[in-house]
């Protein structure tokens, strides 16, 4: 056990398959697949797997474990990603090993957006480049998100590299994605620059990239004001029935490549 951190002290873990180990230092090095710091009851949620970023089956478990910590201290989350790539998706070696291993990670990923859907506390995108694939998709499944200006791509790209999309991914875009731009974006497979996608419904504001932490902090104190127990409720309340038709395209979707219990 860990004991609750003091005000104002920040901690930092690296986050893998295997554990959750303390920093003891504030030089912590990022090599890890995810790391978790926290600060002031914020914790940042940093994905750092290669050049894309991309999203594993042991990725997914280290940002599942962030995820549990941030549960257990009661943390505002900020999750965000590397200098210009927030992340380019799923992994490319794990979704080639054949139809059935892509879609259990695909199975994986679904229910992890679906867990930041519904998580008990606010959680908010730092969005820090490109976000395509389920990188956008995480965009679509969190409370707030704030992004970078630039030349960043951002969308989903599903249909384009020839995969159909999923049950789950159509309805985590038909709930949050502007109506217009929901057929561009799953149908046609648009893919969008950092101020279109805050028409399309990927991001919600804006910011110079060395602005975009202070940005995303500055929007978590806000939340701190929040009785977070009534957001917690009317979250729930308010996505009730987008969680259980969620709920069943995960299980459809599963059923049909075969990876029910």
């Amino acid at each position: 056990m860990v004991n609750r951190p003091l005000p104002g002290k920040v901690i930092r873990y690296k986050v893998n398959k295997h554990s959750l180990e303390l920093a003891a230092n504030e030089d912590f090095p990022v090599t890890d697949l995810v790391t978790y710091e926290l600060e002031d009851g914020i914790a940042t949620i940093t994905l750092n797997n290669g050049k894309a970023n991309a999203l594993s089956q042991e990725v997914f478990k280290a940002f599942n474990a962030a995820l549990d910590k941030a549960e257990a201290d009661k943390a505002i989350v900020i999750l965000t990603g590397q200098p210009g790539m927030f992340s380019g998706g799923y992994d490319l070696k794990e979704m080639q090993q054949g139809p059935k291993e892509a879609m259990a990670l695909v199975n994986t990923g679904s229910t992890l957006t679906r867990r930041l859907a519904a998580f008990p506390l606010p959680v908010i995108a730092a969005c820090s480049g490109h976000a395509i694939a389920k990188g956008a998709f995480i965009l679509l499944s969190v409370d707030y998100r704030v992004g970078v200006e630039g030349r960043f791509k951002l969308g989903l790209n599903e249909v384009a590299i020839g995969m159909t999309m999923h049950h789950a991914g159509i309805e985590i875009a038909r709930h949050r994605l502007a109506a217009p731009y929901f057929n561009r974006s799953v149908v046609n497979a648009e893919i969008f620059n950092p101020e279109t996608a805050v028409t399309a419904g990927f991001l919600d504001e804006t910011v110079a990239p060395e602005q975009l932490m202070e940005r995303a902090k500055t929007v978590a104190a806000q939340f701190k004001q929040l009785n977070l127990r009534a957001h917690k409720q009317t979250k729930l309340k308010a996505r009730a029935d987008y969680l259980a038709l969620l709920d069943r395209c995960i299980e459809e979707d599963a059923a049909h490549f075969g990876l029910g219990g």
